[in-house]
């Protein structure tokens, strides 16, 4: 049976912010501030790490789910 369409979509929002989140960091460690004013090389940069970072947490997530429901599945 599938799980209910709330924790399909908590489990990606949560997969989603936490890679955000990751991805930030990462920028901020190496230097880039993605929240700086303005469209320079750094700040694009680090817009593009925040949202490869959630893109990832988000394929994590759903990869986490496929994974559970294929262990929960009846053998045949």
């Amino acid at each position: 049976m599938h799980k209910p369409l709330w924790i399909e979509g908590l489990s990606d929002a949560i997969g989603f912010v936490g890679g955000a989140l990751l991805g930030y960091g990462l920028a901020r460690v190496i230097g880039l501030d993605p929240l700086a004013p303005g469209y320079e090389t750094a700040t694009v940069f680090g817009i593009v790490l925040v949202g490869l970072g959630g893109g990832m947490g988000l394929q994590l997530a759903r990869r986490w789910r496929a994974a559970s429901r294929n262990q929960n599945a009846p053998e045949n």
